[in-house]
């Protein structure tokens, strides 16, 4: 009885997916200028800030729901490596106040997207 994987990937994905999509909804709520700011520090172009709305709220979206699991999933996985590599590099070998790594969170989103993209969606999922 407490053999279900398909279960486990439901509980990943609504896990992944719905503290994932909170950081989405707050950049709805707030906008993305702070990240359009970022990319014009690293000389990219600001508009490209809106393409966290496809990490932070289509891709979180498509995995709560199992719709396209794997390509949602390899959403977040780019979003997280450009939200490393933007905005955390610095603390990527770095400790936290409490002794955990400094991107525990960061590095939970990204490694259980990953895990996503080989594991798919499961049993539970809206069909496609």
């Amino acid at each position: 009885m407490l053999e279900n994987a398909d279960l486990g990937k439901l509980i990943v994905r609504l896990t992944l997916g719905c503290l994932i999509l909170f950081h989405g909804i707050a950049k709805i709520l707030h906008g993305v200028d702070g990240i359009a700011g970022m990319l014009a520090g690293h000389g990219l172009p600001g508009f490209l800030a809106y393409g966290v709305f496809i990490g932070e709220v289509l891709a979180p979206l498509m995995v709560i729901l199992g719709y396209q699991t794997r390509i949602g999933a390899i959403l977040i996985v780019i979003n997280m490596v450009v939200a490393i590599a933007l905005v955390h590099m610095g603390q990527l070998l770095s400790l936290g106040s409490q002794g955990g790594w400094a991107l525990e969170l960061q590095g939970f989103f990204l490694f259980t997207a990953l895990a996503l993209v080989f594991l798919g969606p499961g049993r539970y999922k809206l069909h496609s």
